[in-house]
């Protein structure tokens, strides 16, 4: 059986375009237990791998998937919004801006594990106070890294992007097919027809 091991929306609609049998699970790990020193590709490949060892005791034999998606810019880290105040803190210091989305995937499955982690350049617009309040107004924040999302409507505030739209959605599906590889599933083999 495969675990997407993620309570997110955007992930499990992503899995979702192939034709895979998957279940969703959230993971109990403490995600403060990792503590933020320089580089964030090892910062959020070492959350995934620990979302995947969360669950080894009960899913051992199964093939779980996890992911941590971050935002970096000004040498730290943007995760997800303590509250309203913090959202809106995060994007006004992220307007007129280039940030580095980064999505860390970890395929477990017994003994083995492989990781690996997506890219992509973000450009928003110069942003007023009025349109960070109309932004958070329109789009549930607290769920996503950095209180944004891309799809849709929330594309508004994105001038320009470099590299991978479903990486800032939180599941990269190159590096995911990528990865899947290693523990023989082609998603070659799980297109659904449109």
């Amino acid at each position: 059986m495969i675990i997407l091991a993620s309570i997110s929306e955007r992930r499990k609609e992503i899995l979702g375009y192939f034709s895979l049998k998957f279940k969703c699970l959230g993971s109990n790990f403490d995600e403060k237990s990792i503590k933020f020193i320089s580089d964030p590709k090892s910062y959020a490949i070492e959350i995934a791998k620990g979302k995947a060892n969360a669950l080894d005791k009960n899913y051992r034999d199964d093939i779980v998937i996890t992911a941590d998606t971050i935002v970096y810019a000004n040498n730290k880290i943007y995760t997800k919004p303590k509250n309203g105040k913090d959202a809106f803190r995060i994007l006004n210091e992220l307007s007129n801006t280039w940030h580095t989305v980064y999505t860390a995937i970890c395929i477990k499955h017994k003994d083995k594990i492989f990781t690996d982690i997506e890219e992509t350049k973000i450009l928003f617009h110069a942003l007023t106070e009025d349109q960070i309040k109309k932004y958070h107004k329109s789009f549930y924040f607290s769920d996503k890294a950095a209180g944004y999302a891309i799809q849709k409507a929330g594309s508004v505030i994105i001038k320009n992007m470099l590299g991978c739209y479903y990486n800032v959605m939180g599941m990269p599906i190159n590096t995911l097919k990528t990865l899947l590889l290693n523990v023989g599933i082609d998603l070659w083999d799980f297109l659904k027809p449109s």
